[in-house]
């Protein structure tokens, strides 16, 4: 059996790479960590073998701090994309693969615009400083309005956590209402009863129109600031500790101070909620282009 190929791409400064490979290799996938370098020679010194991104049906650009967030984040990484790997990128999008980028490889995909516009070429929306002015780690609900990405295919609700300083999504007033009329919005920032906010820490960064995601014109390239990969497994979620120490036969759950914490850690799924993400666009490969 052929599986689906993902090439996890990553520069100077990219740190999320590990997890971003794991998390497609549990759902069934084949996935590689190459530095751009290697791509831009088409060779992998580590393995002293010739390399072609043809070879591959994913391209996954993970998290992380690319060239040290210098000018501003994924500015000198995106560049690094436009000046040496245009072509090969354009024709990787052509051939109907689709892209990933999570965190700081969604604010490279913006800066390319590849999204919102499914090509590389003007940038039409940013990611800046968070209006809280300080870096955000946390957990975010999040809801998912009406649109055609292959990566969220079925999906609502989601809770996962985000790790950013520059998350806050801007753009022209245009541009944000052809975003949702176009249903190229993936995700926004939701509230416990699962509406888009604007409060804080909810919306942590501050994002107009509480957008956590978005897709471009096909729907397979996707750019998202929470990570997925970082929750891979039930033991991720930030309260699976407090559930599993609530759970000790030495506890007394009939305590109320006990129930409250487990009506607080609520029933966790059984496996971790970013990886239905990853399988999505797993799942598009096997059906659209291994067949």
């Amino acid at each position: 059996m052929i599986l689906p190929k993902v090439l996890v791409m990553r520069m100077a400064g990219t740190n999320c790479e590990t997890e971003t490979a794991y998390a497609f290799n549990k759902i069934g996938a084949d996935s590689e960590i190459v530095h751009i370098n290697s791509i831009k020679k088409g060779f992998r010194p580590e393995d002293r073998r010739e390399f072609s991104m043809d070879d591959y049906h994913i391209l996954a650009i993970p998290g992380g701090f690319s060239g040290g967030d210098y000018i501003k984040a994924g500015k000198m990484y995106a560049e690094d994309i436009r000046g040496s790997l245009k072509e090969v990128v354009e024709k990787f999008v052509k051939d109907g693969k689709p892209i990933i980028g999570i965190c700081n490889g969604f604010q490279v995909l913006a800066q390319l615009g590849l999204v919102p516009n499914g090509k590389i070429g003007n940038q039409t929306i940013s990611l800046t400083y968070n209006e809280s002015k300080k870096f955000e780690a946390r957990w975010v609900n999040l809801t998912s309005p009406e649109n055609n990405c292959i990566w969220t295919k079925n999906m609502n609700g989601l809770y996962l956590p985000v790790a950013n300083a520059e998350g806050n999504v801007r753009a022209d007033k245009e541009e944000v209402q052809r975003l949702f009329d176009d249903n190229l919005v993936v995700f926004q920032y939701a509230d416990a009863q699962g509406n888009p906010t604007q409060s804080y820490p909810e919306n942590p960064s501050g994002s107009i129109d509480a957008i956590a995601a978005i897709t471009d014109p096909t729907g397979r390239i996707l750019g998202i600031m929470p990570h997925p990969e970082r929750y891979n497994h039930p033991m991720n979620h930030n309260l699976a500790t407090l559930q599993k120490i609530a759970s000790m036969p030495y506890i007394d759950r009939d305590d109320p101070a006990v129930q409250r914490r487990l009506k607080l850690a609520g029933t966790l799924p059984a496996e971790g909620m970013g990886l239905q993400i990853l399988r999505n666009g797993v799942d598009y490969v096997i059906e659209n282009l291994l067949r």
